[in-house]
């Protein structure tokens, strides 16, 4: 490889982390960095890194959107027969991870993953374009295909299927919400000193906020 990997660098040196300025729970301290990473207009801040992990312990990662975010948790939508939704049908403990690199910070979760009821998934997928609805019914998602073509002409002949009624949810689609036990903050810092908090849950209900070494 002739592109020299080792000599690409540079300092973080927007800011620090300070444990004052952080809120006692982290869902309320990612409320504020994420509205801080919308309105800096950063490209698609909701935009996260979900890790599973196979029954012999393989682990995968994928981009998927953070489409709802309460004092429960983070929720996103997928395929439940995706290789993600067969992971987590097996063991429900995941990772997320928020590489917010334009403003030198990352967010790590670490959590137990639940099914949303088909009541909630229902409402989120009445909520999307009517294309991307038929999109959820076109793929099997992480499975083999023979081509491109292939799958559009499914999704054309689902288009012709639905013409003029509402589309179904489908049976195989849903959501998912991490119920988080651990949260962390990460502000890149100057010669490699970055700033890291980590949140830990209590059995009482409260958090713990522990400062790293980077």
């Amino acid at each position: 490889m002739g592109l020299d990997l080792q000599s690409l660098r540079r300092e973080y040196l927007r800011g620090g982390l300070n444990l004052e300025d952080l809120s006692a729970n982290p869902i309320d301290q990612f409320e504020v960095w994420m509205e801080q990473a919308v309105k800096a207009e950063i490209p698609d801040p909701t935009a996260m890194v979900l890790a599973t992990a196979s029954p012999d312990g393989q682990p995968s990662q994928r981009i998927v959107l953070l489409k709802g975010l309460d004092e429960q948790g983070f929720v996103f939508y997928t395929n439940r027969t995706s290789r993600k939704g067969l992971e987590l049908a097996d063991n429900p403990k995941a990772s997320l991870h928020f590489p917010w690199h334009s403003l030198e910070r990352q967010v790590d979760v670490c959590g137990r993953v639940e099914p949303l009821s088909r009541e909630e998934s229902e409402r989120y997928f009445r909520s999307r374009p009517k294309e991307s609805q038929l999109s959820a019914w076109a793929s099997h998602q992480s499975r083999p295909i023979a081509s491109r073509e292939a799958l559009l002409a499914y999704f054309r002949d689902l288009e012709k299927r639905f013409e003029g009624q509402e589309i179904p949810l489908p049976d195989f689609w849903g959501g998912y919400r991490v119920r988080p036990h651990q949260v962390e903050f990460w502000q890149g810092g100057a010669h490699r000193l970055h700033d890291r908090f980590e949140y830990n849950l209590q059995p009482d209900g409260n958090w713990t906020i522990d400062r790293l070494e980077p």
